[in-house]
């Protein structure tokens, strides 16, 4: 299996675009996949990057990002199954945050499935928190947990109010 030195990462470029929806459609069930359309339209947000991990020039993975006014969104990081847990996620997820930081982003959002351990356990691992429930989010009324992350730091970006004296 890959290893995280032997991917390269590299920028989007339109050619690239069958290779990310396919893969964006192997990630997820389909009724949570993007469409055609909706995919080309997050490419083309004001302030969108993609990022693309290759295992020998084939892309296996990418990580969509967006930023307006100091506020970064991740989109969608997908990687394919195969080339999970061996550190693809992780060199995206570097790459995407430091590229949003280099824009004067401060705070990326995220949304991820309540039900999706594993993406969970992901986000916690590189400093994003929790920050509130978004019930039926998802098609077929999934619930998604909304997360946050100051850039900089793996502490979290929200705690709540302490109580008064």
């Amino acid at each position: 299996m890959p290893r995280e030195s032997q991917l390269t990462l590299r920028d989007y470029n339109p050619e690239d675009f069958e290779a990310l929806l396919e893969i964006d459609q192997q990630c997820y069930p389909l009724e949570v996949a993007y469409s055609r359309e909706d995919f080309q339209e997050y490419l083309r947000f004001p302030g969108s990057d993609c990022v693309i991990a290759c295992d020998a020039a084939r892309p296996i993975g990418f990580c969509l990002t967006a930023h307006r006014l100091g506020h970064g969104y991740i989109i969608t990081i997908d990687v394919l199954e195969s080339h999970r847990r061996h550190g693809a996620g992780s060199l995206l997820l570097q790459e995407s945050e430091s590229r949003l930081a280099a824009r004067g982003v401060r705070t990326v959002r995220l949304e991820t499935a309540t039900e999706n351990g594993p993406a969970i356990a992901f986000w916690q691992k590189h400093g994003y928190r929790t920050r509130g429930l978004k019930p039926g989010y998802y098609p077929g009324g999934r619930d998604a947990y909304s997360m946050v992350k100051i850039l900089g730091t793996n502490e979290p970006a929200w705690r709540p109010a302490e109580k008064r004296r």
